[in-house]
């Protein structure tokens, strides 16, 4: 009597959330994941994509804010969007509902064609949305909340109010390192941040193995 060879199931990637608040650093943690070879997939990135000119998202957020929420090149008006849901919550979560659905189903449609071991799905939200409970990890990109305010103010010429709002708008430095199983304290050089990231890579390359 023959033996049959067992076939080969594909293994599952380990999944990882990361997040962090605005200006702690997410950006320069992923780029470093990619530069070394990870999946990573970018909310952020896809909600600026979703909404391009001609797109059903951008028509949506038109027919819900008014043609003026578009600048003169038919793109959405980043600033005044921003000004906006950072000084009504009504608003902001007007324009969840219509951004969230389509950004999850562009994220999961990534991640099922995306090959790797494991894969970095950045989300600003994980903790204000309670998705943490979908990642098998979740690493926190953390500095203190008079860095993030002075980076918004040098990034993106907020003023100190406007910095203040939209961080009151986010999840709390606490409730983030609660949900934590990784942290980033990014409050060194750019060269110790990606040390960083060079450690967890390696450990997450074990951790899919061992799935």
């Amino acid at each position: 009597m023959g033996t049959s060879e067992a076939t080969p199931v594909d293994r599952p990637p380990l999944l990882i959330a990361l997040t962090g608040g605005i200006a702690s650093g997410k950006t320069a943690v992923a780029n470093h994941f990619a530069k070394l070879g990870a999946t990573v997939i970018d909310t952020d990135e896809i909600a600026r994509q979703i909404v391009e000119p001609g797109s059903p998202v951008l028509e949506q957020i038109v027919a819900e804010f008014g043609p003026d929420i578009v600048d003169e090149t038919g793109r959405l008006d980043r600033a005044k969007m921003r000004e906006r849901i950072f000084s009504d919550a009504e608003q902001r979560t007007k324009l969840e509902r219509i951004m969230h659905p389509a950004i999850r189903a562009e994220l999961a449609r990534r991640s099922a064609s995306a090959d790797g071991p494991y894969q970095i799905h950045v989300i600003p939200l994980l903790v204000e949305k309670s998705r943490a409970d979908e990642y098998d990890r979740v690493l926190v990109v953390d500095c203190p909340v008079e860095t993030q305010i002075e980076r918004l103010m040098t990034r993106d010429k907020s003023t100190f109010e406007q910095a203040q709002k939209i961080l009151g708008a986010q999840a709390s430095r606490a409730e983030r390192l609660e949900i934590a199983d990784d942290v980033i304290v990014n409050t060194g050089t750019l060269a110790e941040l990606e040390r960083f990231v060079e450690t967890l890579h390696k450990n997450y390359l074990l951790l899919a193995q061992a799935l």
